[in-house]
């Protein structure tokens, strides 16, 4: 009976002393950041990313307890398979570390529940901490069971993880998942209940950009706008595994409205990345004719006098030689083109013109 109390004593004063939103401003530490890195690649499966940022947070703190932890709640989201194939990078990236001689922590396992712990009573309890209010699923009972007693009885009850941290690692885990954005809205709301700042949560975006990958970036990031209630376009994204980012483009960059991207490839061709609203100049090719590829993302081809021609994948456009003209970024994607010059004439030449204002730009839908 001692037990029992005590236990039910500690999750009580665990779930009142959860900070609220206004109570605390704190950053990320190193550990948290390699928790939210490792959620989302666990989401992805993206076995290389996993064991990079499994290794970066053994350097940082985490233990293997609290890896193994994490991995294995993200069963509960992001399914069985996903997490057996992580647990399995887990065990392989210990085994390397100790092979080269590195120290890895194992942490301490989360202490025993007692015989007659009823997951559903304490489910329920801290499901509704989460989410601000009792929460019932009457269309699917057997969901709304599995829920309380399983999720946020069985698992959430385990404290060799802060409930903060878990759910730091399923706020990260499902910006990795498409389609998923009203269980994202769901869990912003509940990390802020689970003790996690306003600071700390826009902060993860930049860890996922910076660790992860755009898209997933960009999905946390319109989640937590649209949480706060702040103007946010859902930017579509590109995949710079496939068409490389490349350098800024400096040399010329007084020639275009925001951010471009220059990768030089083979036989002359380049690959030209530009950010949302990305657009270059009017400007004329003279003795030579321009081809674009658009490969990734949404843009825009535009010539003098003429209806702008949208660019999604696939679409190929050769500029003739002397026609004004301009292309660029649609407003809510990243785009990129290849460009290269053919028919190319002695004395060929580029005459830049003024920018593309943003009456001619926002006009376009």
């Amino acid at each position: 009976m001692k037990t029992i109390i005590r236990y039910g004593l500690a999750v009580a004063m665990l779930l009142s002393a959860l900070p609220t939103f206004s109570q605390t401003k704190m950053t990320l530490t190193k550990r948290q950041e390699a928790l939210i890195t490792i959620a989302a690649n666990e989401a992805k499966g993206n076995i290389e990313g996993l064991k990079a940022a499994l290794n970066t947070g053994f350097d940082n703190g985490l233990t293997i307890s609290e890896a193994k932890e994490a991995l294995s709640q993200l069963y509960a989201y992001t399914g069985f398979p996903r997490s057996l194939n992580a647990l399995g990078a887990l065990q392989q990236t210990i085994k390397e570390r100790s092979e080269a001689g590195k120290t890895t922590e194992a942490g301490r396992e989360a202490d025993p529940l007692p015989a007659d712990y009823d997951a559903l009573k304490q489910g329920t309890e801290v499901q509704t901490k989460l989410t601000g209010q009792p929460f019932s699923y009457t269309f699917a009972p057997q969901s709304d069971y599995y829920l309380k007693a399983h999720l946020f009885g069985d698992i959430f009850a385990r404290n060799n993880l802060t409930f903060a941290d878990r759910e730091l690692v399923t706020v990260s885990a499902i910006s990795a998942l498409p389609g998923c954005a009203p269980q994202l809205l769901a869990h912003i709301n509940g990390a802020r209940n689970m003790g996690v700042s306003d600071e700390q949560l826009r902060a993860i975006p930049e860890v996922l950009e910076r660790n992860v990958g755009m898209a997933e970036a960009q999905n946390c990031r319109h989640a937590i706008a649209t949480f706060f209630k702040q103007p946010s376009e859902n930017i579509q994204t590109v995949d710079f595994s496939i068409w490389p980012k490349g350098e800024p483009n400096t040399a010329y960059a007084q020639y275009f409205t925001g951010n471009s991207y220059l990768a030089p490839m083979n036989g002359g061709m380049a690959n030209v990345t530009f950010e949302p609203r990305c657009r270059n100049n009017w400007h004329i090719h003279h003795g030579q004719t321009q081809v674009l590829i658009c490969v990734s993302g949404r843009g825009w081809y535009q010539e003098w006098g003429k209806e702008a021609v949208p660019m999604t994948p696939g679409t190929i456009i050769a500029v003739p030689a002397e026609v004004k003209h301009w292309h660029g970024a649609a407003r809510d994607s990243w785009f990129q083109h290849l460009t290269y010059h053919k028919d190319v004439q002695p004395g060929a030449s580029n005459e830049w013109l003024e920018p593309v204002g943003n009456d001619t730009y926002d006009a376009l839908k």
